[in-house]
């Protein structure tokens, strides 16, 4: 026969409306009491019935995760991070790929909203006025994660760190004269990224050649950005992101020069395929899983404890550190 919470009850001595906060995530009961309740219904096998519990409590058992791309690497470890805690807290996840494109980023915040008890919006392309706007779409709490914005939870990157770090490595190797490929001028990040590189440049410490900005991909324009590099007289060139890098690094074999002999090439992100490229690529790493547990948590609390009206919900700000590897070599090799 199915265990009922009515079962879990009373092998935990406790009455089902307490099994079922326990068993909510963000339910108002003591550490011991949920910890008591998880046990039985574990030695149970209970299964909770998300219909019912969403009857009883208004949610759904649901979350949204919406991506710009999930081609980029990034950001499927993204989804597969947020998938891990939702699944941790008893709830599912609907992913939605919006293809770096705003329409689709509303659609889909439209489609999501009434079936999901909360959003995770990631990298959005969405407008300040967009994203101020999303409160006459739905009043379920969404949280920015790898962007800023006033009024809602965030937790973001501290890009800004990772560039002046990545700047000052190739600095310390013997670079003056470095080439920044940038990314779409619409991404919050790819702002915090140049920002970045103009504080660096603005201190003096190293020569910029802004190159412009291309889409993050292998393709994205990076072939004609390549050449640009080359031109520039730069010994290094740092990408938008890691997709880009491996873009610069095709194009320069083709070209005969050599990474990272003649040219030294730091990406931004650390995919798990920056260590398995040829040579095995430098970068920035962002917190992907990190970030996304971050994100999720912030979304259950926010659920559980709502922000008063006009109070600014909770934001973090996570580190980020250099993986060198072998794209970056001293000056002196060239």
């Amino acid at each position: 026969m199915q265990v009922t919470i009515r079962d879990v009850a009373k092998a935990s001595g406790v009455s089902p409306s307490t099994v079922s906060r326990a068993l909510t995530p963000g339910g108002t009961v003591s550490p011991v009491t949920r910890e008591r309740v998880r046990a039985a219904a574990d030695r149970l096998g209970y299964q909770p019935n998300q219909a019912a519990r969403g009857l009883i409590t208004g949610r759904t058992g649901h979350l949204g995760v919406i991506v710009p791309d999930l081609l980029n690497p990034f950001f499927a470890d993204i989804c597969k991070g947020v998938q891990a805690r939702a699944r941790g807290l008893g709830h599912t996840v609907f992913v939605s790929d919006a293809e770096r494109d705003e329409g689709l980023e509303l659609d889909a915040i439209r489609t999501l909203a009434p079936q999901v008890d909360g959003i995770v919006l990631c990298s959005p392309h969405l407008s300040g006025e967009e994203l101020g706007s999303l409160g006459e779409l739905t009043d379920k709490p969404i949280v920015l994660l790898h962007r800023k914005a006033p009024g809602f939870g965030c937790v973001t990157a501290d890009l800004v760190e990772g560039i002046t770090d990545a700047l000052t490595h190739l600095h310390a190797l013997g670079h003056r004269r470095i080439a920044y490929v940038g990314g779409p001028r619409s991404s919050w990040a790819a702002r915090e990224r140049a920002a970045g590189v103009e504080a660096v440049a603005a201190s003096g410490l190293v020569e910029i050649v802004q190159v412009g900005s291309v889409a993050p991909h292998f393709d994205g324009g990076v072939t004609g950005a390549a050449d640009v590099v080359l031109a520039s007289g730069a010994s290094a060139v740092l990408a938008f992101d890691d997709i880009v890098a491996f873009g610069l690094m095709s194009r320069f074999a083709v070209r005969g020069v050599r990474v990272p002999d003649e040219m030294s090439v730091v990406g931004c992100d650390d995919i798990a395929l920056a260590g398995m490229a040829a040579p095995p690529l430098t970068t920035v790493s962002v917190p992907k899983a990190h970030g996304a547990r971050a994100a999720v948590d912030l979304l259950f609390r926010m659920l559980a404890t709502p922000a008063a009206e006009g109070e600014q919900p909770p934001q973090r700000v996570l580190p980020t550190h250099l993986v060198v590897r072998g794209s970056t070599a001293a000056l002196e090799r060239r």
